[in-house]
């Protein structure tokens, strides 16, 4: 059953305070399997799980508006990465982070620590869909190869992909202080190995897979950092392998940042002491569920309301435009450049497939309409930015920062960037 385990803290002789050096006794929580467990959720529940699914359905099949599917993917991703990047504390805005992926892009040397975290975590978010999409079973390995991606170029890499081996913990100076204590490393193995079994299975809907999948991922606490990244990734690897978002990731991560406290007691409320047969197994899942549910249904509405912002958007370039010769490089760059938040002529050549030359000549007419703006990064980089862009990004983050989705009514609970009057590179 699971439970609390009390354990002996034996301090730390190199720590700097006498608190931290003193023994002290704390209580390690070890959770219950997840194979075969069974959930009784009440016929409300069921109603909203049945809402949400249509939701996320609705999204995936809905009529963007826009030529190019694959650039809402790309800023729905992006900005869920963002999200989860939040929560652990990492803050940036659009403009900054999509100058650093150009520059990662290009090979620019940059000291932007948080933007290479964030940029980690969209990889980490990006090879988690692609691990759902392989037709076998999710492993240990697997995870732990995400949590490696998602490290990658940070002072914590050494870590990436190393379950951990002795005692963590969340807040506080030690175990005996800490506002949750995950279960003692001798655990973690077995409890890894189950989750990614009910990863791999059907034994629940995949919305209630998906949520139950995340809340044990966040209880197990598997590796040293980089846990609460790796499990909202867990997210949608369940929803794209159980075929609900073969599209577009909801951004879920972003609500939940937006409402931190309730996201953090339904993680608290899921870790029950009891039997998992007994009747408060079931309420403590439902409770959890139930939050996750109505955060994942506003999540897709923004979704939609983001991606008729970008339909409109490049509706508006090209009318700035004019007519163009279809599928010509013109064409081709008007579609891609709402997943293109900052380009240069050689980045736009390899999104859309033309010449150097051709897309250079495309570059400069949207230039010369107005679509582009110019700037540089970097002594000798020529970029461009599409014109609105980065503000409708910021404008959308602004939307989900706001318990009302709207900041004329509810200010943003977070820390979000204002909107700029214009959109030139700096």
């Amino acid at each position: 059953m699971a439970g609390y385990e009390e354990l002996i803290w034996e301090g730390s002789l190199s720590a700097r305070t006498r608190r931290e050096r003193t023994a002290c006794t704390y209580r390690a929580y070890v959770a219950d399997p997840l194979v075969g467990r069974e959930l009784t959720l009440p016929a409300d529940l069921v109603a909203d799980l049945a809402d949400a699914e249509r939701a996320v359905a609705a999204l995936q099949d809905r009529d963007t508006g826009l030529a190019s599917v694959e650039s809402v993917a790309r800023l729905l991703l992006r900005a869920e990465a963002v999200g989860s990047s939040y929560i652990e504390g990492l803050q940036i805005n659009a403009r900054r982070l999509a100058k650093e992926a150009f520059a990662e892009q290009t090979g620019l040397e940059t000291s932007d620590d948080t933007a290479r975290a964030v940029l980690a975590n969209i990889g980490a978010m990006h090879d988690a869909l692609e691990l759902a999409d392989a037709d076998r079973p999710i492993t240990v390995k697997d995870v732990c190869q995400l949590h490696t991606r998602l490290l990658a170029g940070t002072s914590d890499a050494h870590w990436g992909g190393v379950v951990r081996q002795e005692q963590n913990w969340v807040g506080g100076i030690n175990p005996c202080r800490a506002a949750y204590v995950p279960p003692p490393h001798d655990n973690v193995p077995e409890l890894f190995e189950d989750l990614c079994a009910y990863m791999s299975g059907d034994d629940h809907s995949a919305l209630v897979q998906a949520a139950v999948a995340h809340a044990q991922f966040e209880t197990i606490h598997p590796f040293v950092d980089g846990n609460g990244r790796v499990g909202r990734a867990l997210i949608h690897l369940v929803l794209r392998r159980r075929g609900l978002a073969p599209n577009f990731v909801p951004p879920v991560s972003l609500i939940l940042a937006t409402n931190a406290g309730a996201y953090i007691a339904g993680l608290v409320a899921f870790r029950y002491d009891a039997p998992a047969t007994d009747p408060a197994a079931s309420t403590a899942a439902v409770q959890w569920i139930a939050r996750f549910t109505n955060e994942l249904m506003r999540a897709c509405e923004d979704a939609a309301a983001f991606a008729a912002t970008l339909a409109e958007l490049e509706q508006q370039w090209r009318a700035q435009v004019g007519r163009v010769r279809a599928n010509s490089a013109v064409d081709s760059l008007l579609s891609a450049l709402p997943g293109l938040p900052v380009l240069t002529v050689d980045t736009a050549a390899a999104a859309i497939g033309r010449s150097r030359a051709r897309t250079n000549e495309a570059v400069n007419k949207l230039l010369e309409r107005g679509v582009l703006t110019q700037g540089t990064l970097g002594r000798r980089n020529r970029v461009f930015e599409a014109t609105g862009l980065l503000d409708a990004i910021t404008g959308f983050e602004r939307r989900l920062a706001s318990p009302a989705a709207d900041t004329a009514v509810a200010d943003p609970t977070r820390v979000v960037r204002a909107r700029r009057v214009s959109a030139t590179a700096d």
